[in-house]
């Protein structure tokens, strides 16, 4: 592969996929289930040994 084939599947479907998945993160952090996994994640250095 060159460097113009590269650039040009770099602009195309490789921004697509990073910004699905961008909008796939953000989805799955505020969904409606996510809030008592996410407390707990938050609060584990806070946990006694």
């Amino acid at each position: 592969m060159d460097y113009q084939t590269m650039r040009s599947f770099a602009d195309s479907w490789a921004l697509l996929g990073m910004t699905l998945f961008f909008i796939g993160v953000v989805l799955w952090v505020l969904r409606p289930g996510g809030r008592k996994s996410a407390d707990d994640a938050a609060n584990i250095p806070f946990k006694e040994d």
